[in-house]
């Protein structure tokens, strides 16, 4: 595979990560790509927020469904939305930016797992969420312990229709 094909195939959810600190500037060097995604109008309605204190990971984890990676994590990343900013598309926009954090982790050589943290009024409130902002997703982040093989994907000729719902090199009209 060329380029940036491979490394986009070999991206899996990571949730078992080795006792080994995380460096600050590698999660910022994270951040700055996700920055660089696309959105709407170019509106970068998010922000991030880089949390490195055990207390508040093991917070988060309490809180969180699904939380149990936090608890092994040496680092989480949020990605907070402002519907101020872009009103229809702050959601969209920040998932966009949510998986281009978690791509330029995985290229960086973390592993990460996105945690669902979308409407936890107790995470947002861990994390200082302003009230006008929302909690749009949350990663557990370290260094891999384990390298998942892939997961059973659905067939391309089972999801991939051509001018309309239906109709496909599978299914022609």
């Amino acid at each position: 595979m060329e380029g940036c094909v491979k490394p986009l195939l070999e991206r899996r959810s990571i949730r078992l990560y080795r006792d080994e600190d995380v460096p600050l500037q590698l999660l910022l060097k994270a951040v700055d790509i996700a920055r660089h995604a696309p959105s709407a109008y170019n509106r970068q309605p998010w922000s991030f927020i880089i949390v490195k204190r055990r207390e508040t990971l093991d917070r988060l984890a309490a809180a969180a469904g699904g939380g149990a990676p936090l608890r092994r994590a040496r680092a989480g990343i949020a990605v907070v939305a402002d519907p101020a900013r872009a009103p229809h598309t702050h959601l969209i926009d920040a998932s966009v930016a949510a998986t281009y954090l978690w791509l330029a982790l995985h290229c960086l050589g973390l592993g990460a797992v996105w945690i669902e943290v979308y409407g936890n009024g107790e995470a947002a409130r861990i994390l200082g969420v302003p009230e006008e902002k929302v909690l749009a997703a949350l990663f557990a982040v370290g260094w891999p312990a384990v390298r998942p093989r892939p997961t059973p994907r659905r067939r391309l000729e089972d999801l991939v229709y051509l001018e309309r719902y239906g109709e496909g090199p599978s299914n022609p009209a």
